[in-house]
């Protein structure tokens, strides 16, 4: 079960399960923690997991004033403080592995590594017209069943709209009893919009994966590959087949993947 953890003046909701190394999860746009239900239970015997609902998602409270990456990453750094956690494997996706780019450049002692899934450093023209079409989306589609469809389109591969996984999906968030308000998903995709780490990322000296999907159309790999090209090290790798969410359409392969590279980073 979850919990309420006050960490950095915020009210957080967390949940931690499993023992073992460290790992934070940072969920992306709109994500409560529930996003990462098939790592929580298929890493758990392993690791100790750590999810977080960020503010204005899920349980978190939307602060006043508007989101930044900066905040987001110093609330990430702020909870892992307030478990006790000196250093963690940090594992973001999309939006929630913007804040982790910056959180390992604002809080490097608090990362033992990284991995990046569905990433970008700086949002270009083509990344900007997209996120300004979300942010009518929300507020423009006839109702929550019809904007969950729309938005899903540039989320999952066409197998799982075709195979029932998509439908599935869309009727467990309608059913999620904390929803996210319009508001809420309009001021962190402005926050993620504004990301911009491209010229800080070189500062990043500890192990790096990052995943890209070879069908995703919202952060397509050539926008992975830029961010792995500029931090020290770092490890590239395309999943064929796979779209913007593999950790949750391909969960076995994502944690083999995300296993192996923890393992690797925790060997001397």
């Amino acid at each position: 079960m979850g919990e309420f953890v006050e960490a950095g003046g915020a009210r957080i909701w967390t949940e931690s399960r499993g023992a073992g190394a460290d790992v934070l999860l940072i969920a992306g746009l709109g994500d409560p923690a529930e996003a990462w239900e098939a790592q929580l239970d298929g890493l758990a015997d392993r690791y100790r997991l750590i999810a977080f609902d960020n503010r204005g998602a899920g349980r978190t409270p939307l602060p006043d004033g508007p989101l930044s990456m900066a905040s987001l990453a110093d609330d990430a750094a702020a909870l892992l403080r307030a478990l006790g956690v000196d250093r963690a494997h940090i594992a973001g996706f999309s939006g929630g592995s913007a804040i982790a780019q910056e959180l390992a450049i604002r809080h490097p002692d608090a990362v033992r590594s990284l991995v990046l899934t569905s990433t970008w450093a700086r949002a270009d023209a083509r990344f900007t017209a997209l996120t300004r079409s979300w942010h009518w989306l929300v507020t423009g589609a006839p109702d929550a069943r019809a904007m969950l469809e729309a938005f899903f389109l540039w989320i999952y591969t066409a197998r799982a709209h075709a195979d029932g996984t998509v439908a599935a999906i869309v009727e467990d968030s309608l059913a999620f009893p904390h929803p996210q308000s319009a508001e809420a998903f309009q001021r962190q995709l402005e926050a993620f919009t504004r990301h911009d780490t491209l010229d800080r990322l070189p500062g990043i000296t500890v192990p790096t994966l990052v995943l890209a999907g070879e069908q995703d159309i919202a952060t397509p790999p050539r926008l992975g590959r830029i961010v792995a090209d500029a931090i020290p090290g770092a490890r590239f790798q395309m999943l064929a087949d796979e779209a913007h969410q593999p950790f949750q359409e391909s969960p076995d392969l994502f944690n083999a993947l995300v296993d192996a590279f923890w393992s690797e980073a925790d060997t001397p």
